[in-house]
């Protein structure tokens, strides 16, 4: 039995996704932690609510659908492309409401119309929404993890560091803190003054022997995840990381990037304008872009009402490039949000890749906006 009633606007819901050509699915309250845990990211791992089973192995309450619903079309080897629609109750940690709640959206899976998919997944969110809200005034906010990674990579920055900053894309005191380090390296800290001086000789042969050495000596090696060579691939790997210095031009540049906010028709020529002035190789990323918005166009929606801002992210590390969140005009509570996730399912055990979008509307939110006078 839920602990929470169910909103009266439920069946609405479930009638616009029938409509929409969806199956409805319903997937276990108690899901295996280690998805959530690996690829979820921070912010939902400090929320979830953790248990075991007899055998000693983590679960937890479900606290979202997107990983629960892509692990049963993997188990049920269900052909693509195929639309996936739930309603039901996730519980997380919440400073502001419920820790239980309701939660519906939609994940479509195997659509290859990467624009077009990324376009329905807008526009059913923003119809559903105006159809639960009639006479509400509602905004989307747009990012593109995508394009980030475009520019991050023109940079020419070392794959660790690209690697860092595109897993803290949408948090903005992470990306500051990394901005300031890529200005002010230092080396890295803790080291002993040997593995420091072998990692400055350049003398990978002298270093693993050191590293092998030391764990003879201490036992470690037989205890040890790693090998000495790995061991010393990280170190390497970590010096390069901290001694990484972004120039001054590069860092402008970045934070000029990072600062891009405008309403979405006039985003694709604000990119290729910042491109072209700093230099940078985006094409392809920008084609895409362009792609989305004609498609968005096409599919009717108001483009004046979409703003794309570079640096927004959403709160979920499996998201791979569109990014997007509904709310009413002048309200801060987001009430649907969602995003791209081509690399997930992969990562949960697919055979091959399986391009996903797919979006979440939270059913508390929305009956709270729905009280408001």
């Amino acid at each position: 039995m839920p602990l929470i009633n169910m909103p009266d606007f439920a069946d609405t819901i479930l009638e616009e996704f029938s409509a929409r050509s969806t199956v409805r699915v319903d997937t276990p309250v108690i899901q295996p932690a280690e998805p959530f845990l690996d690829m979820a990211g921070e912010d939902l791992r400090r929320r979830i609510f953790m248990t075991e089973n007899e055998r000693g192995e983590s679960l937890c309450l479900r606290p979202e659908f997107t990983i629960p619903v892509c692990l049963r079309h993997i188990e049920t080897a269900t052909g693509t492309p195929k639309r996936y629609a739930y309603l039901g109750e996730v519980f997380r940690q919440r400073r502001d409401g419920a820790n239980e709640f309701y939660q519906a959206g939609i994940e479509d899976l195997g659509n290859t119309g990467i624009a077009a998919a990324d376009a329905r997944a807008i526009g059913d969110a923003y119809a559903i929404l105006a159809r639960l809200l009639p006479g509400r005034e509602l905004t989307v906010m747009l990012g593109d993890q995508a394009v980030f990674e475009a520019v991050v990579k023109a940079l020419g920055l070392p794959a660790g560091w690209q690697k860092r900053l595109i897993q803290a894309f949408g948090n903005a005191d992470q990306i500051e803190q990394l901005l300031k380090r890529l200005g002010s390296p230092n080396p890295v800290e803790g080291l002993n003054p040997m593995v420091s001086d072998l990692l400055a000789s350049g003398d990978d042969a002298a270093l693993v022997a050191h590293i092998d050495e030391t764990m003879q000596a201490t036992g470690y090696s037989t205890n040890a995840s790693r090998s000495p060579v790995e061991i010393a691939r990280r170190l390497k790997e970590k010096q390069e990381l901290a001694e990484t210095r972004l120039d001054g031009a590069a860092l402008i540049l970045l934070r000029e990037f990072l600062s891009l906010e405008l309403p979405l028709p006039e985003a694709t020529s604000a990119l290729a304008g910042f491109a072209d002035a700093a230099g940078l190789k985006l094409g392809a990323a920008i084609s895409r872009f362009d792609e989305r918005v004609a498609a968005l166009a096409n599919a009717g929606l108001d483009l004046a009402s979409i703003t794309y801002r570079a640096a927004f992210g959403r709160p979920l590390d499996y998201y791979t490039g569109l990014v997007f969140e509904v709310a009413a005009k002048d309200h801060p509570a987001v009430l649907a949000g969602g995003g791209r996730f081509d690399h997930l399912l992969t990562l949960l055990g697919a055979e091959s890749r399986i391009p996903a979008v797919g979006f979440s509307l939270w059913l508390d939110r929305i009956e709270a906006e729905g009280k408001r006078s």
